[in-house]
């Protein structure tokens, strides 16, 4: 899938370098990011993340981001555009944000970079086939792979630093699932490589609370904001500890770039993802509210 990248105002194909070797992001992983996806050409959730983007470059003490949103907003629809003319994509996009603390000798002390660098990248995003949300995902529990802990590195802050995730799903992988579900210290569920995890039980949704030590999601954020107690399910934070799991009866992921799909496995154990599943049924329930919400803020169309 051809992937276009917009480097510190120039827009060029990402297969091409463009950050230095001496980039901080690159050695360190001393960035931080933020995913958006559009619907009908619209940027959704465009403030909740550039509010989490924010709050993450603070955490990491960058003085200011290079941009502001606006200036964001109209990078991404330039680089946008271009990929639109480049590959005749006319659906919807996904598009990335990373800000790295810059480049400068070589060392960990943050005050060696000179300039923050920032690269944009957007490629197509296909909407799932009904074929492959019915499919849904298999997710496998991390058994020698903890979530790294709050007071180490919090997972709330979106960072350049995913080795925790990444190694995390490689032992899912190789058990066969799809991604894995991390646990924390405590032996509590809190989510997976990149999405949030919701477990039902007598008609509610459970999802771990942000205290498990979890990246705060933008969609998750948004459905316990505008759909808690809505007909289909009620939406609500708890605690989940491994041992029960056996007690819900079905499950589902969200995510910015998928909003929500169905889990048919965890560990082994089936679980319903047909059309008429609870999951399903709330995704169909959903998708005109997040619709309307990119609606209402058309100053976030770059489509």
């Amino acid at each position: 899938m051809f992937v276009l990248a917009n480097t510190c105002g120039r827009v060029h194909d990402a297969r091409e370098a463009s950050i230095s070797p001496l980039d901080r992001g690159f050695l360190y992983g001393d960035a931080v990011y933020e995913v958006w996806r559009t619907y009908g050409g619209v940027l959704f959730g465009m403030r909740e993340h550039w509010a989490r983007l924010e709050h993450s470059a603070r955490a990491l003490g960058f003085e200011k981001l290079p941009m502001t949103m606006a200036a964001f907003v109209e990078e991404a629809r330039r680089t946008a555009l271009k990929h639109r003319e480049l590959t005749g994509w006319r659906g919807d996009v996904y598009v990335r944000l990373q800000i790295s603390r810059g480049a400068g000798e070589v060392g960990l002390d943050p005050a060696l970079a000179d300039a923050p660098n920032w690269v944009i990248l957007v490629k197509a995003l296909p909407e799932m086939t009904p074929a492959q949300l019915e499919k849904g995902f298999a997710l496998a529990c991390a058994k020698n792979v903890r979530r790294n802990a709050p007071e180490a590195l919090p997972p709330a802050w979106k960072t350049g630093n995913y080795l925790n995730n990444i190694l995390g799903l490689r032992e899912a992988l190789a058990a066969g699932a799809d991604d894995v579900i991390l646990l924390n210290a405590q032996g509590c569920l809190t989510e997976t490589s990149v999405r949030n995890i919701w477990l039902l039980k007598d008609g509610v949704a459970y999802t771990p609370p942000l205290s498990a030590g979890i990246l705060s999601g933008i969609t998750r954020g948004i459905l316990l904001r505008d759909f808690a107690d809505n007909p289909v399910l009620k939406l609500r934070e708890a605690d989940i500890a491994f041992e029960t799991l056996g007690e819900y009866e079905s499950a589902f992921i969200t995510s910015t770039t998928q909003d929500i799909v169905p889990v048919r496995m965890i560990d082994g154990r089936a679980l319903p993802t047909d059309a008429n599943c609870p999951a399903m049924r709330l995704k169909d329930f959903v998708r005109p509210g997040i619709l309307g919400l990119c609606a209402r803020t058309p100053e976030f169309k770059i489509l």
